[in-house]
């Protein structure tokens, strides 16, 4: 995040708003690139951030598409440091260490691009 003191969305005026699932509000994302119909998202977390339960299963059925690589990120970015302790691909069934260090992600995602860069093939970076 670019601007580490931004206000965030606070999407509990929507809960209640389904009758059979009054539990259920947004959630968002913390990266999302796009590219030729595919996508790569993130989710970034501190050392003592969880990810909720709606977050898990969003992050799950997104990694179910097969156009979509999805990331968690135990690390953060601000407008003094960037810091990456691990980083995992969501798997239907599992998380994937990939990795660590900003070296490392920013590789991933290169790699992540060529590959969808090239209109005529499918990335394959899902495990």
């Amino acid at each position: 995040m670019r601007n580490e003191f931004a206000s965030h969305t606070d999407f509990g005026f929507l809960r209640g708003l389904f009758d059979d699932k009054p539990n259920i509000i947004p959630s968002n994302l913390d990266m999302i690139y796009g590219i030729n119909g595919q996508f790569l998202v993130a989710e970034w977390k501190r050392e003592d951030e969880e990810i909720l339960l709606g977050q898990r299963i969003l992050l799950k059925s997104l990694a179910k598409q097969s156009n979509f690589t999805v990331l968690i990120i135990n690390g953060y970015s601000d407008s003094t440091e960037t810091y990456v302790d691990s980083f995992y691909q969501v798997a239907s069934d599992r998380l994937i260490y990939i990795d660590k260090s900003v070296d490392q992600l920013k590789s991933y995602i290169k790699t992540w691009f060529d590959l969808a860069f090239k209109k005529d093939s499918k990335v394959s970076l899902n495990l």
